[in-house]
């Protein structure tokens, strides 16, 4: 005869339910590190497009502002909001065949990165640079 060991009744409900926290928690880490992931994307994004929009300005006062206004409107587009927005553009070598550089900085609430509740802020910089084109006037 099988002598019937302990009552095992109700062990894979225990199981389920101290798994799933862990599920959930592994889960929200993820989907957070994909959006951070895709915030550093745009970022670099804006600060390429704001290079570029600088480069192709008529003078170097106008590349300062069009590359300032291209990194916010970039921003802006994927809905990504700086606590604290610095476009730092380097037009020492406006002329052509020159180049114009962009440095961004953004401090993000990580709350509005990841979509909900996270601790703390996060500041991604980026960097562009853009040829100012050879055959081309400037005024």
């Amino acid at each position: 005869m099988r002598r019937r060991g302990a009552d095992e009744r109700g062990v894979a409900v225990l199981e389920f339910v101290l798994l799933v926290p862990v599920f959930v928690l592994l889960v929200y880490v993820v989907v957070a590190m994909g959006r951070l992931g895709l915030a550093r994307v745009n970022i670099d994004a804006a600060a390429r497009d704001a290079a570029r929009a600088g480069s192709i300005a008529r003078s170097a006062d106008g590349a300062v502002a069009a590359a300032q206004a291209a990194a916010g409107g970039v921003l802006g587009a994927h809905d990504i909001t700086c606590a604290n927005l610095g476009v730092a553009v380097d037009t020492a070598e406006f002329r052509p065949g020159g180049w114009v550089r962009v440095e961004l900085s953004c401090t993000v609430s990580m709350a509005e990165l990841v979509g909900v509740w996270a601790p703390g802020d996060k500041t991604m910089q980026a960097q562009g640079l853009a040829a100012v084109d050879t055959f081309r006037g400037l005024s």
